[in-house]
């Protein structure tokens, strides 16, 4: 459909303007800089599953903790300043029109790097929610809000300033990914400081788990999906030199997505603690996702109909082709994890793992690598340095993938097999949990060799965009022209209704984005939150003495939620492994719950009481003298650390705030109580042979893993 134009349009002075490819450049450079510290400090993470001294005994170098700086890396800094750079190139370039504010531009970039810098210190220091995916604390969460929601408005006006009629596919995925990750991050972040560096979840137990999984599933859906889907639209059509298959099909795709996606988060939380309508519901809309999902795939795949000539030899095609085939996968594969019985099965094993990979390796990584190999050559105005190194990288990359994600689908499923199995006597054939693990290791290491392929093509990707833009010149801005908006004649009655209604209109556009994501959420958590049934209480159920607090916290500080759950499901082998299932009602006073996603240590939620003290101190100190071939590192810093008690009376205080039924004044009382429990503990050391100050952080977090599930009465074997 082409807009006819009136009869004194000819007479109309076209404008002239400058497209800035100088922020461009700046966010393919962090993209290639965090990316490579991402994979790095992935790489180690994963490394050290097989060698756990890999950690140097160093708290800030320890899996528990670079593994959420990993993630972080990887997805807001790699994926996000990749979505960045071809958001700045393709949005001018589609609406005609520079971007409305260089400024915001620039506040941007070196804001949002800041923020990545602070999380790089951050959090292998210890300053975490343990909300996965949302670890940075809440000065940075209102840094991330502020920088968010600036980029969105300088976006959306630069929408409003186009000169171009409508508005292309590309920029609604833009638009509805900056609403939607605008939503989620607020909503998740609330939360109460008690200090510079310290929060407390103003949700508890279920509800929080709800509002963490609605943000970490749909972080995945409008981070790592509807971003790189706007800028497939863009790139996959420039790069192939063909349209876009389905006008009407990339609508279809929009929409149901953005409104299907938001309901999924549950299926995260199957054969939990949470509600099972809600369950439920996610699963529902899980599988619904395939088609929105596999009708962006068909898509783009389609948009190469006759030039499948050109991607036997265009390794920008390559690239692109198979991120598009692994986002088939992913999307496929997801709606197939959130049915019960394949859930039942892949849950907190590395199967989730492998899946994960798929879309970050193959789609988001392939992509990302497409984009900056078609980019450079026209920023810096000259050929690619190397075909033949970016092909090297391709096949090597496409390797890496392969020897990534089999070793770790095979063990999930030997994981999974393993813990549910059980003797002709009807007895666990694996009682010890410490059997799955060794059983990995090889699987393991294999793992590490895709990563290692994987980073050595990123390596070599890195010389050769180097090399390019070393023997070219940066074109830091170009000049076009284009016709005013205002001069464009709409002469066509018959216009599609989208078009009328939404492409014309960044506002409405805008607002109907966010009342569709919006729905979903609301119908899922509101109940959770006013229907009492939905989470009801256990009358034994108390909270936190003083010192359980604190020692809640250092397992908080120290990541332990990465490998181990707290959350028994309804199954027989879990029952007779790990005790009575878990009940809603236990986590009451848990801001924030620390369920976990990972089992690669076993479930803690019935521990207490399980061993003595002595085991646990031992165990801290060096996991191998309790757990023979164990592959926890050493955490013999809590046995030097001292308590810090100076914020007891903050954190009773910030309890009670948040409804946790402390007596009024108790934090007046409270580090006595502290250090009256502290001296049992350390007394019951002390006749087990184990000489160690009361006030060492260890003590306290003994006194937590004693207290866990020691409310309700077990039944089952919690050997």
């Amino acid at each position: 459909m082409s807009n006819v134009p009136h009869p004194g349009l000819a007479s109309v002075e076209l404008d002239e303007f400058q497209y800035d490819n100088r922020i461009v450049r700046d966010f393919a450079i962090a993209t290639i800089l965090f990316g490579l510290i991402g994979m790095l400090v992935g790489l180690l993470a994963a490394l050290q599953l097989v060698f756990p001294n890999l950690n140097f005994d160093l708290p800030f170098l320890t899996f528990s903790r670079i593994r959420p700086l990993h993630t972080n890396a990887v997805i807001f800094a790699f994926v996000g300043n990749g979505f960045f750079t071809g958001l700045y190139y393709s949005v001018p370039r589609v609406l005609r029109t520079p971007i409305w504010s260089p400024a915001l531009s620039r506040f941007h970039f070196w804001a949002w790097q800041a923020i990545i810098l602070g999380a790089a210190i951050s959090l292998p220091m210890g300053f975490t929610t343990s909300k996965e995916y949302a670890e940075l604390e809440w000065p940075f969460d209102i840094a991330i809000a502020v920088v968010w929601v600036s980029a969105l408005v300088n976006i959306i006006m630069t929408t409003i300033n186009r000169r171009v009629e409508h508005i292309y596919a590309a920029v609604w995925f833009y638009i509805a990914s900056f609403v939607t990750v605008a939503m989620l991050h607020v909503v998740n972040s609330v939360e109460l400081p008690i200090s510079f560096m310290k929060s407390y979840s103003v949700y508890a137990g279920v509800q929080d788990a709800l509002v963490q999984w609605w943000y970490g599933h749909n972080a995945v859906a409008f981070f790592l999906t509807t971003p790189y889907l706007g800028l497939m639209y863009y790139f996959l059509p420039k790069a192939a030199n063909r349209p876009i298959y389905s006008y009407r099909l990339s609508i279809v795709h929009f929409w149901a997505l953005i409104f299907l996606y938001i309901w999924a988060g549950p299926h995260h939380l199957l054969y939990t603690a949470l509600p099972e309508w809600a369950q439920t519901l996610g699963t529902v809309f899980s599988v619904m996702l395939i088609a929105p999902s596999w009708g962006g795939m068909m898509n783009g795949l389609m948009t190469l109909r006759g030039a499948w000539d050109k991607v036997r030899e265009d390794v920008v095609l390559k690239f692109m082709v198979v991120a598009i085939t692994a986002y088939g996968m992913a999307t496929f594969e997801g709606p197939m994890l959130s049915l019960k019985n394949v859930n039942a099965i892949a849950h907190y094993t590395d199967w989730i793992v492998a899946h994960v990979h798929v879309g970050a390796l193959g789609w988001n990584g392939f992509l990302t690598f497409g984009i900056l190999y078609w980019l450079f050559p026209r920023l810096y105005n000259r050929p690619l340095y190397s075909t033949k190194a970016a092909n090297f990288h391709f096949w090597i990359g496409t390797l890496g993938i392969i020897f990534y994600t089999i070793p770790m689908y095979w063990a999930g499923w030997v994981q999974s097999s393993m813990w549910k199995e059980f003797t002709q006597e009807g007895l666990l054939k694996y009682p010890n949990f410490l059997e799955t693990v060794t059983a990995l290791k090889p699987l393991y290491f294999l793992r590490g060799v895709g990563g290692s392929l994987y980073l050595v093509g990123f390596v070599v990707m890195i010389y050769n965009l180097w090399m390019t833009a070393l023997k070219g010149k940066l074109v830091a801005t170009e000049t076009a022209k284009a016709m005013p908006l205002s001069a464009i004649w709409h002469a066509e009655k018959s216009e599609y209704w989208h078009r009328r209604l939404m492409e014309r209109k960044p506002l409405a556009l805008t607002i109907f984005s966010l009342i569709a994501v919006a729905i979903g959420g609301m119908i899922e958590m509101i109940p959770t939150f006013l229907v009492e049934s939905n989470v009801p209480t256990i009358a034994s159920v108390k909270p936190y003495t003083p010192l359980e607090l604190q020692g809640r916290d250092i397992y908080v500080r120290e990541g332990c939620y990465v490998c181990h759950t707290q959350m028994i499901r309804p199954f027989r082998s879990e029952i007779e492994r790990f005790g009575e299932y878990s009940k809603s009602g236990e986590f009451v006073y848990d801001h924030p719950h620390q369920w976990g996603s990972k089992r690669t240590g076993p479930d803690l939620q019935r521990v207490g009481g399980k061993y003595p003290d002595s085991w646990h101190y031992n165990h801290m100190e060096d996991p191998t003298s309790m757990s023979p071939g164990s592959i926890m590192p050493r955490y013999g810093w809590l046995l030097e650390n001292d308590l810090d008690t100076t914020t007891t009376r903050a954190k009773i205080k910030a309890m009670q705030t948040l409804g946790v039924p402390y007596e009024k004044g108790y934090e007046h009382q409270a580090n006595a109580d502290l250090v009256k429990q502290e001296q049992e503990i350390q007394e019951r050391l002390k006749q087990s042979g184990i000489k160690t100050a009361a006030n060492k952080e260890i003590v306290a977090l003994i006194a937590y893993m004693q207290r866990l599930g020691t409310d309700i009465k077990q039944t089952g074997n919690s050997r």
